[in-house]
């Protein structure tokens, strides 16, 4: 039996708004109900704030290698599309790279307190090893700790290869495993097209086959500007029109972005059962909307928190999108409360998912959680220490971050690598 107790905690967040104080038990990588056992590692949480770990519910981790670029900034997504794919064929997208720009992307993760991330891969070369590019994000993962949802993307990709892939990255990663997650909740396997602006019905029909047989979630983006536009132009439909009659509105569905939807289109979501992501560090300073968070959640749809990818994100630091979640939520809407927006980024992420024993830290959950340093002039004159996590200092680091029981960032460095090397290598790689 391997047991830690987390002590001394100036507030502890159970899930979805919920504090309490007293200690945090853990045994064998799971929170329970029950005094800490003798010879239990004691994490001292004094002067800090304790959360669930957070759960990033859209990343794309090969864009980390692609951050900043000229000409990706500010810019349509239909100029800013064809940008990245120059930018992906310069650099020669491969296993190495999609290991290396993981590696990177999930350490920077596990640093801002993220202790799952949904990877929605996309870009798929013709002569690519598909099962090796999955297999190296997922090597990377299990190297640093992290949980993976490994997402098998399709952006203009054939269908039937497309689906093939997905057949066979499934296979190499959760072959057997219930819904897609290996035994350990370590991995899990999703699949889903980059929307309809980009791929066929085709390729959403096979995928979700691939998903039926399997046991795994599905995932795509919708409703961000050149989706609607595409969608009009190409089929005279919305795009909500579309995944509706692609079978795509169903509870194993989460959406990504979500800025043009209508109150009808919400009722509709919420009468099928999808979840959602919200993206706001991509949408808001790209110009591609802004999704009516209060609505979605109003209506009873379940709502994430995603940074999306370098490319448009140039942070992966999910706690930062979060406070930028609750400036800009009154500007569609009603205000965000702190911790409406801090569930979002834990049991919401969690929830589109399909994984409710992450993002809590109530009996049964899994032992992810983070020790937020709330002591220093940054937090000086907070009344709610809880709130002041997303308020006040933008970009704060956690102090301590356990996965599964085991620490994984202590005193705010990575404990399985060292975070100089994995900068030096992606920046090798890619030759700047």
């Amino acid at each position: 039996m391997t047991a830690l107790v987390v002590r001394g905690a100036h507030a502890v967040v159970e899930a979805e708004g919920r504090v309490r104080s007293g200690d945090v038990v853990c045994v064998d990588g799971v929170v329970i109900d029950a005094p800490a056992p003798a010879g239990a590692t004691v994490l001292d949480a004094h002067g800090c704030v304790v959360t669930p770990g957070l759960v990033n519910a859209h990343h794309h981790l090969l864009q980390t290698a692609f951050r900043t670029l000229p000409g990706t900034r500010g810019i349509p997504m239909r100029e800013w599309l064809p940008a990245m794919a120059t930018a992906y064929a310069t650099a020669g997208v491969d296993p190495e790279l999609t290991g290396i720009a993981a590696r990177a992307g999930l350490a920077e993760a596990l640093l801002s307190g993220v202790t799952a991330v949904a990877d929605h891969h996309l870009t798929w070369p013709d002569d690519a090893d598909t099962v090796a590019m999955a297999q190296a994000a997922a090597a990377a993962a299990a190297d640093l700790g992290v949980r993976l949802a490994f997402v098998r993307g399709a952006a203009r990709d054939d269908p039937e290869r497309a689906a093939l892939s997905a057949e066979a990255i499934a296979a190499a990663l959760v072959d057997g495993c219930p819904d897609g997650v290996t035994a350990d909740g370590m991995l899990q396997v999703a699949v889903g097209p980059a929307g309809v602006h980009s791929d066929p019905r085709e390729t959403f029909a096979l995928l979700a086959e691939v998903a039926a047989r399997r046991g795994l979630r599905r995932r795509t983006q919708a409703n961000e500007v050149v989706d609607v536009e595409v969608a009009q132009q190409r089929y005279g439909r919305r795009p909500l029109d579309l995944l509706e009659e692609w079978g795509w509105l169903a509870p194993d569905v989460t959406l990504a972005h979500l800025c043009g939807v209508t109150d009808g289109e919400i009722a509709r979501l919420a009468a099928a059962g999808v979840t959602a992501t919200h993206a706001p560090g991509c949408d808001v300073p790209m110009g591609w909307g802004v999704a009516p968070v209060a609505k979605l959640r109003d209506a009873g749809i379940p709502v994430g928190l995603g940074t999306s990818g370098g490319g448009s994100n140039d942070a992966g630091h999910l706690l930062a999108d979060a406070r930028l979640a609750m400036q800009v939520s009154a500007l569609v809407g009603s205000q965000l409360a702190a911790s409406a927006v801090l569930a979002m980024a834990t049991a919401g992420s969690a929830d589109g998912l399909g994984r409710p024993e992450l993002g809590r830290l109530t009996p049964g959950s899994a032992a992810d959680l983070c020790l937020w340093d709330v002591s220093g002039v940054a937090d000086a004159g907070v009344d709610d220490r809880v709130a002041g996590l997303l308020w006040a200092s933008p970009g704060r680091r956690p102090r301590t971050v356990v996965v599964a029981g085991r620490v994984v960032v202590e005193d705010g460095c990575l404990r399985s690598a060292d975070e100089a090397e994995i900068t030096a290598r992606l920046f090798e790689r890619v030759g700047r």
